[in-house]
């Protein structure tokens, strides 16, 4: 499975570095000016500590990139964090930047759209933009781990919301709430 990562300047960069670590998939990074700044404010890393755990990345303003054309095949695209600035221009139809364009991409092509926000409270017009983007297509997944699990820690906390991510791309099956009761 090819996917485009995109991580944006919403809090919530250890979300993305998780995402990036389990994923099997061949992943596609690209990060925004501000999600360079958030990668380093919270986790203390830089893009470059990211590379290990990607086939390419790309530059924001790099519209000539190949994933920013719909002839090229990839299977999913997914934001994490997803800020509401970020949410708000793909409900617009702007794709000025790759990580924008890449999500009008995977909306006009049908491919998968995963829209992971992380603010709160949510303004109505962040919820509209939401629900727009959800009839078009898109998942949105507010970056809310379940924890029907009793997390202990936070990265079990963390894991929790990256498996269900990947439960939601098809890479694989997630845990469910009493699964063991379906057996």
């Amino acid at each position: 499975m090819k996917i485009v990562v995109g991580i944006t300047g919403s809090s919530g960069a250890a979300f993305a570095l998780d995402f990036l670590r389990q994923s099997s998939s061949e992943k596609y990074l690209v990060m925004s000016k501000w999600g360079k700044i958030l990668l380093k404010d919270e986790l203390n890393l830089s893009e470059k500590d990211l590379q290990p755990f990607v086939k390419r990345q790309f530059s924001n303003d790099d519209l000539a990139a190949p994933i920013a054309s719909g002839s090229n095949h990839v299977d999913a695209c997914v934001i994490l964090p997803c800020s509401t600035s970020t949410l708000g221009k793909i409900a617009s139809g702007i794709g000025d930047t790759l990580i924008t364009r890449s999500a009008q991409v995977a909306l006009k092509e049908r491919f998968k759209l995963v829209l992971c926000v992380r603010e709160t409270p949510l303004s109505t017009t962040s919820l509209e933009q939401c629900a727009q983007l959800s009839r078009n297509g898109a998942v949105i997944m507010p970056i809310s781990p379940p924890l029907y699990f009793v997390p202990k820690s936070v990265d079990e906390y963390i894991s929790a919301f990256t498996d269900k991510l990947l439960g939601v791309l098809g890479e694989r099956t997630s845990k469910g709430w009493r699964a063991e009761e379906l057996e």
